[in-house]
């Protein structure tokens, strides 16, 4: 099919901290220089943010590089922290851990309170203003190559597919973006560029990624129940000591307290479901009151990366850079990546820019991007933390912790060279037990005023997908859901999916299952291709500005 297209010099795929990032240097540099340099990004989602969410606690020290007079600006960083807590949590009360048995890095002094999404629509505002073509409601389908390999850029989706594959009246043709080159931006566990690892083998020698899956509701609550400035982290209940993960409260501004769950994904229990672990923790005796007579606003949940340093992929391919959460920055025990996303965006974008400058073209590979990270504060950053996670899935949790605080109280005292080993990663999909071998969970249901259901929770996500396209959710054999994950694992897909997209239904003897797909309720969290026990789901991009519209998450 012949396809319009659109020529830059740099394409990015994803405004978020990353790619926003990236934009913004890149014509910071050009202004700087006197050149021009065109610059466009696609998001899938149907404005900039609406597909963003994080806790979000920030460190503002690659804002402070990015744009310093960022608060003359108006950024939306309204909430500086001003008490942190850490509770090991029981399942009646709790223990806070002093404060100064906690590596000095896991302090929030300085950081802020924020909406990420929010961040992302006010740095979108800045890019726009700068010149960068920003292009919301369009997805990143595929990729474009050279004859010689090398990436051309990325087309995007098609519009108005209908769910049998014909063309609708709707139907608008994706338009191929070239560029000299191209920055994978998409967040955590993104199509492309899992694509792109595969392709030019970008994991070879590195370990394998990991990830969380967070869930995180936003609630107004009662003026006399509110901190503003308040960091709460928890780990333990209501958990077992198998299971990695931990909770957070964040006391924003308004009368808002974001309180969310992350749940390791290497978890083994199948019949382990993290929506319904984020509402047992909701109840605990320490938390429940913060949230009694406030109501619930905002929900949403997001896989998050969780393998750190050492399972940081070759960051280059020809062609083009993965930057940000595509990669995996994220520093675990800090519960932080947006500083580390946003300044590998701009690293790239200097190596991409000193490129472009003085050759003109883009095939070859930006190696000065990898070596500007091995010289960053990023780096450092995730180095010190490299044990952290693995020590945990190692040891299990109580021995685990113990090693995690120790190697990085020495880490942080500059003794790191004593303990200089890197532990290993397990996938998380393989780390799963048969149900045979498992117990079951008994959850709770809901009462309605503190914990809900699923699907009452996705409505407040604001997710809307059009329902005549064909489903993104694909399934490499359609016999696998009954015949492997519902007969060995009891079906886990329908407790690891926070949004009720999986679904077994039985006859009416209770026989006979079959797995149904309600692609309608996609949050885009990722969880599914991740944790699938057999690898048989391939989550791809919607028709573009389809999924979750997020509001000050």
């Amino acid at each position: 099919m012949e396809r319009e297209f659109m020529e830059y010099d740099v394409v990015i795929v994803g405004a978020g901290p990353a790619g926003l990032s990236a934009a913004i240097r890149l014509k910071q540099l050009a202004d700087a220089g006197g050149k021009e340099l065109s610059v466009c990004i696609l998001e899938k989602g149907s404005e900039v943010g609406g597909h963003i969410l994080s806790g979000a606690v920030i460190d503002p020290i690659a804002l402070d590089e990015l744009l310093p007079d960022w608060k003359e600006l108006g950024a939306p960083l309204l909430t500086p922290v001003t008490e942190n807590e850490h509770w090991i949590m029981k399942e009646k009360g709790k223990i806070c851990m002093p404060h100064f048995m906690l590596p000095p890095l896991m302090s929030n002094t300085g950081n802020y309170i924020i909406s990420l999404g929010n961040l992302c629509r006010w740095l979108g505002e800045q890019a726009e203003n700068m010149g960068v073509e920003i292009f919301p409601g369009f997805a990143g389908a595929d990729i474009l190559y050279h004859e010689d390999g090398s990436v051309k850029g990325v087309l995007t989706g098609d519009m108005g597919v209908a769910a049998d594959g014909s063309e609708k009246d709707t139907y608008m043709p994706g338009m191929e973006l070239h560029g000299k080159y191209t920055f994978i931006a998409e967040g955590v566990r993104g199509s492309i560029a899992k694509v792109l690892i595969e392709k030019f083998n970008l994991r070879d020698g590195k370990e394998p990624q990991t990830y969380g899956i967070g869930i995180k509701e936003l609630w107004e609550v009662k003026p006399e129940n509110h901190k503003q400035g308040m960091v709460i982290h928890t780990q333990g209940w209501p958990l077992d000591k198998a299971t990695v993960g931990g909770g957070f409260i964040y006391h924003l501004e308004d009368n808002q307290v974001a309180i969310g769950f992350v749940v390791g994904l290497d978890y083994s229990n199948p019949y382990l479901s993290p929506f319904d672990e984020m509402q047992r923790f909701k109840n605990h005796p320490s938390i429940r009151p913060t949230l009694e007579g406030g109501r619930r606003i905002s929900y949403g949940a997001r896989a998050i990366n969780e393998g750190g340093f050492q399972s940081i992929p070759k960051l280059t391919f020809p062609g083009g850079a993965l930057i940000g959460c595509s990669a995996g920055f994220v520093n675990v025990p800090r519960i932080k990546g947006s500083h580390n996303a946003m300044k590998t965006g701009m690293m790239a974008a200097e190596a991409a820019f000193n490129k472009i400058t003085a050759e003109g073209q883009g095939k070859d590979e930006l190696t000065e991007y990898p070596a500007l990270f091995e010289a960053s504060w990023v780096y450092t950053d995730l180095y010190r933390v490299r044990n952290a996670k693995p020590s945990i899935h190692k040891f299990g949790a109580f021995l685990g912790t113990l090693y995690a605080g120790f190697d990085m109280w020495v880490n942080n005292l500059g003794l790191g060279f004593l303990l200089p080993w890197t532990f290993s990663h397990e996938e998380d999909h393989k780390c799963l037990k048969l149900a045979r071998d498992s117990a079951p969970i008994d959850y709770p249901k809901p009462d309605g005023v503190i914990t809900f259901d699923k699907l009452s929770s996705v409505f407040l996500s604001n997710t809307n997908h059009e329902e005549n396209q064909p489903c993104h959710l694909r399934l490499k054999d359609d016999a696998v859901p009954v015949n492997v994950n519902y007969t060995l694992y009891a079906g886990p897909e329908a407790r690891f999916c926070p949004a009720g997209v999986y679904e077994f239904i039985v006859d009416k003897n209770g026989e006979n299952p079959a797995l149904q797909i309600n692609a309608q309720n996609c949050v885009h969290c990722k969880t599914c291709d991740i944790k699938d026990p057999t690898q048989n789901i391939n989550w791809t991009v919607p028709e573009g500005g389809g999924g979750p519209n997020y509001p000050n998450m």
